[in-house]
């Protein structure tokens, strides 16, 4: 019997259009029964945050970064054709139009699937991003953790 195959993506980007092709790909992945590993990291972080607001204890510079940051995948823009803030509507339309899922659906399926979402800790520290302000069902850790599901990995991206 062979190995189980893994494929672990770097998510570093916080732009809707690639946090969606993240996620296509990793639900691709374990459709074909890899183990897959998302790797939220910088921006990316943004797709597990909570939609609702959550207000933890913070130090000025980190509820300035709050602030700044979209509160969950679908108030993430995209990466080109922004048009101030018109562009991912339009992104958004064409997508129902074709029955596209939008990146939270994917989020919920990738939870589904047992794909591992893992938040990393040190750029939430950096961020100041608290555990209560992402979304439950997830892992915490750091590049450690992610090398250990990477390095065997048959894929591996930089999103």
């Amino acid at each position: 019997m062979s190995e189980k195959k893994s494929t672990n993506i770097i998510l570093f980007s916080g732009d809707y259009d690639k946090v969606m092709a993240a996620y296509i790909i990793a639900n691709g992945a374990a459709a074909y029964d890899h183990d897959v590993t998302i790797f939220h990291t910088f921006w990316g972080l943004n797709t597990l945050r909570k939609d609702e607001k959550v207000q933890p204890k913070k130090s000025t510079m980190e509820k300035m970064f709050a602030k700044m940051m979209p509160r969950g995948a679908e108030k993430m823009p995209i990466s080109k054709m922004q048009f101030l803030g018109m562009g991912p509507k339009m992104i958004k339309k064409v997508m129902k139009k074709h029955n596209a899922m939008p990146v939270s659906d994917l989020v919920e399926l990738a939870k589904e699937q047992d794909i591992t979402l893992l938040a990393c800790t040190m750029t939430m520290d950096l961020l100041g991003l608290k555990k209560e302000e992402l979304m439950d069902g997830i892992e915490y850790g750091g590049v450690a953790a992610y090398s250990a599901e990477g390095e065997n990995g048959a894929v591996n991206l930089f999103i």
